[in-house]
């Protein structure tokens, strides 16, 4: 099935987990697989690693945690768990609070019963990830999967389908207070759905904020041994191991389009190269349509919509070298993979509401990563990471660069204030401000890392927009992959899965 060329039959733009995954499934059905990735050094896009502060300290670029690499279809149909270690922390995700509260996840379900904050608040939680274990293989099935995917809901009892559907229809804050009693356990799920741009109060947030906590409540939130780009470093070895190839420093600016189609891509250097069966883009969806198509082959309402696309918050980042571990004043902290620091519902509401007008938060919600408590090959001996983003407006009036170490002063404080002596044991700091994360990987627009806005309107058949919910653009020949498509932003790599799946079947391969 191989080109009788030299020629790729398939060409992958981007090398981020799903252009990966995608490549991956491609090869693996007998296709000749080219990917084309812009940066110089390095695959995998925002998910690399990096000595960004001092020698010997490795830093997560962007993706640091992840909690699919042994449930997602994708990655279990590569076997990926196969090509890295991973690690776990007895607790998954704490959420401590100034005033001494504090929830907690752990994959030991009785351990998470005794620490999530009042004692019937860890009895509902412990309830409740017991019955998602008996149904998970459902749900995923369902968020995961190509649309329309309902067959795995019918397997289901009405009952749980019932409830499923009242929890995803909830907001975060909605669910909560109906879950719980104590503002520690309340805080969770809103402070884990806005790892993306969903607020306490947003219709159908509780999705996001119970699917992440449910993940760190089974699969948990693993951390790869060496750094996140392990990951990418294996997917490339599977890809490698079929046939396929990475081609770095390659940054493609056009889809070439001929009369079947898309026919091939043109580099920023003038190198045009041909793909004989398809294109494939792990791109934003504005890139792909505004940029790398030619308008003349992009229908007017979609490129309308295109240049007026809803994008997510941005986000703000920053890495630190510390001569010790984080000394947290809530010693559970001092055992967690992730803290989220949000102080109640009506703290994250107000920080929401601050984002969403385009102000810099006086009280960030914090995602805080503590890889090299697990990991120690990520700093030299006695020596530890800390990796930590919040949620802000992609631009300022003033520009960020006036603003960032201010800002990264504010963070500073906030944890300090969590974790008295935290700021004695900086050695170096790295800021990155939304503009940079978007210079450091294109996809990140305005540095949101959701893959466009992750509102309700925006999931489903909406995603990128009706009527190219299953990964094929308007041009023949070209499909996109990336989290801008269902099932959405994470490393799970189902967008890259599915779009393969469907373009294999177009491709009669």
């Amino acid at each position: 099935m191989s080109s009788a060329s030299g020629d790729p039959e398939v060409i992958v733009i981007g090398s981020g987990p799903n252009g990966l995954v995608a490549a991956c499934v491609m090869a693996r059905a007998g296709l000749k697989v080219l990917v084309l990735e812009a940066h110089a050094t390095r695959a995998g896009g925002a998910v690399g690693s990096e000595q960004a502060t001092l020698p010997g300290f490795v830093h997560d670029v962007g993706a640091a945690f992840f909690p699919f690499p042994r449930i997602s279809p994708a990655f279990r149909a590569l076997e990926l768990h196969n090509e890295i270690t991973l690690h776990n922390m007895p607790i998954e995700s704490c959420h401590p609070a100034p005033d001494g509260s504090v929830a907690c996840i752990s994959r030991d379900l009785e351990l998470s019963a005794q620490k999530f904050g009042d004692p019937r608040d860890g009895a509902t939680f412990r309830a409740l990830a017991l019955w998602h274990k008996s149904v998970e293989p459902h749900i995923l099935g369902f968020l995961l999967g190509p649309l329309p995917t309902l067959w795995p809901l019918i397997k289901l009892l009405p009952f749980d389908i019932f409830r499923f559907a009242r929890i995803m229809l909830s907001s975060t804050g909605g669910l909560s207070r109906r879950l719980f009693h104590g503002e520690a356990a309340r805080r969770v799920f809103p402070g884990l759905a806005m790892h993306v741009d969903i607020g306490p109060q947003d219709f159908t947030g509780a999705a996001v904020g119970y699917m992440l906590g449910m993940a760190a409540a089974t699969a948990g939130y693993c951390i790869p041994e060496g750094g996140a780009q392990a990951v990418t470093d294996a997917l490339v070895a599977i890809l490698e191991r079929h046939g396929g190839a990475v081609r770095l420093g390659s940054r493609a600016t056009r889809v070439l389009v001929g009369a079947g189609g898309a026919e091939g891509v043109q580099l920023a250097d003038g190198t045009s190269i041909r793909a004989t069966r398809a294109v494939m883009a792990d791109t934003s969806a504005p890139s792909l349509l505004l940029d790398l198509v030619d308008r003349q082959h992009v229908p007017g309402r979609v490129f309308k919509f295109m240049r007026r696309f809803p994008q997510g918050w941005g986000t703000f980042k920053i890495d630190w070298a510390l001569s010790g571990p984080v000394p947290w004043a809530v010693p559970e902290a001092r055992d967690s993979a992730v803290v989220h620091v949000g102080d109640s519902i009506a703290d994250l509401q107000r920080f929401t509401d601050q984002v969403r007008r385009g102000e810099v938060p006086d009280n960030p919600y914090l995602v805080i990563g503590q890889q090299s408590l697990a990991d120690p090959t990520r700093a030299p001996a006695g020596h530890h990471t800390l990796w930590a983003y919040s949620r802000v407006p992609s631009q300022l009036p003033g520009g960020w660069p006036a603003m960032a170490q201010q800002f990264a002063d504010r963070v500073d404080a906030r944890i300090e204030a969590m974790a008295p002596g935290f700021r004695a044991l900086v050695l170096a700091r790295r800021v990155v401000t939304p503009p940079e994360l978007e210079a450091m990987d294109a996809n990140l627009i305005g540095g949101d890392l959701g893959g466009g806005a992750n509102s309700w309107n925006r999931q489903l058949v909406f995603r990128p927009m009706f009527p190219y919910f299953r990964h094929r653009m308007p041009v023949r020949r070209l499909y996109l992959c990336s989290s801008y498509t269902h099932p959405g932003s994470g490393v799970h790599g189902m967008c890259g899965y599915n779009a393969a799946r469907i373009a294999l079947r177009d491709l009669g391969a």
